[in-house]
C-alpha cells in the first residue's frame, strides 16, 4: 500500500510513519520543510506542501492507495486571537487544499482518514459518550465541529472516509504525558481542578493501530471514538501516574493556576472534561493493546 500522510513529523504522524514502513507500505509524507524532515526518516518519500496556501504537489498523490490526514496546529497554547486563527486555517483550510489537490489528481485513493478531537463534545461531567453524542460548546468543541465538516467533503470524491475523534495520547515523547512528568517527578503532581472531570486516553500504540485498522478494514467508515475503553477521571490518573512513576500524587492544581499558564478557554477546557466511549471500534472487532489505565502508562513511560 502506498499512502500519504499528512502532519508525517508530528507526534502520531511520525509513529504511523514507523509502522506503516516496517509492515512494509510506502509513505509519502507532506511537510513545511522536507530537508529538516528527511534526516529524521529518510524511508520516507518527502514533499514540500505550505498547508494554507496551496494544494499538495500532484507528484505526491500519484499512486497513492490512502490518506491520512493529521495536520494541524497545536491547540495546546494560550488561545489569543491570533492562534485561534492559525489553529482553525491549519485545520480548515489546510484540510479543503488537500481535498482539492485529491479531485484534481488523476488517481483517487480508495480511503481517506481525517484528524479530530474528543473536544468536539466539550464538557460533559460524568455523561457517557459514544459516537452518536451532540457536539458540546466553547471554541475547543467548535474546532472539531468544523473539521470534520472539512474532511467530510472527501466523501463525494474518495468511496470511504473515517474520522478519528482522539482523545488524550499517552506517549512520553510529547503531549499531556510529557508535560506532566516534571511535576510529579518532582513529587509536586496531582490532580487539577477538584479531580472530578473524565479524562479519556488512548496509548499511542493504540492510535496507530486505529489508523491501520482504518486504512486497511473496507468495512470501517464514519466516525470512530480513539480512545481506550476505560476512562477515568483526573484523580485516578493522577493517582495511577504517581504509582508509576513510584512519586505521591496529591498536590492540587487550582483551576485559577492554569489559568495563568494557558489562559480562561483553555483552563476551562483542561478543567472540564468528557467520558468517551469507543463504541464504533469495539463493535467493529477492533481490540486494544492497552485497555487499562495502569498498565498503558507503564508501557508508555518505558
Amino acid at each position: 500500500m502506498r499512502v500519504l500522510v499528512t502532519g508525517a513529523t508530528g507526534l502520531i504522524g511520525s509513529s504511523l510513519c514507523d509502522a506503516l514502513l516496517a509492515r512494509g507500505d510506502e509513505v509519502v509524507g507532506l511537510t513545511r520543510d522536507p530537508e529538516r524532515a528527511r534526516p529524521k526518516n529518510p524511508t520516507v518519500r518527502w514533499y514540500a506542501w505550505q498547508a494554507t496556501t496551496e494544494r499538495p504537489p500532484p507528484e505526491a498523490l500519484q499512486g497513492v492507495d490512502g490518506v491520512v490526514n493529521l495536520i494541524g496546529e497545536e491547540i495546546n497554547q494560550r488561545l489569543t486571537d491570533r492562534a485561534k486563527i492559525a489553529i482553525r486555517e491549519s485545520r480548515l483550510v489546510g484540510t479543503r487544499n488537500l481535498i482539492q489537490g485529491i479531485d484534481a489528481a488523476a488517481g483517487k485513493p480508495s480511503v481517506f482518514i481525517g484528524q479530530s478531537a474528543i473536544g468536539y463534545y466539550g464538557d460533559r461531567g460524568a455523561q457517557i459518550l459514544d459516537e452518536e453524542s451532540q457536539p458540546g460548546e466553547g471554541f475547543t468543541a467548535e474546532i472539531p465541529v468544523d473539521w470534520e465538516a472539512a474532511e467530510g467533503e472527501a466523501a463525494g470524491i474518495v468511496p470511504r472516509v473515517v474520522i478519528l475523534r482522539t482523545g488524550l495520547v499517552l506517549t512520553k515523547h510529547g503531549g499531556l504525558l510529557k508535560q506532566l512528568l516534571l511535576p510529579f517527578k518532582l513529587g509536586v503532581g496531582g490532580p487539577i481542578a477538584g479531580g472530578d472531570q473524565y479524562m479519556s486516553w488512548i496509548h499511542i500504540e493504540d492510535e496507530v493501530g486505529l489508523l491501520l485498522w482504518a486504512l486497511d478494514n473496507d468495512q470501517v467508515s464514519g466516525t470512530i471514538n480513539a480512545t481506550a475503553p476505560n476512562p477515568v477521571t483526573n484523580r485516578e490518573f493522577s493517582k495511577a501516574l504517581g504509582k508509576a512513576l513510584h512519586r505521591p500524587a496529591f498536590m492540587p492544581v487550582p483551576k485559577f493556576a492554569v489559568t495563568a499558564m494557558r489562559g480562561g478557554e483553555l483552563a476551562d477546557a483542561v478543567a472540564g472534561g468528557a467520558r468517551v466511549l469507543p463504541r464504533r471500534a469495539l463493535d467493529g472487532g477492533y481490540e486494544f493493546r492497552h485497555p487499562e489505565l495502569d498498565e498503558a502508562l507503564r508501557s508508555a513511560l518505558r
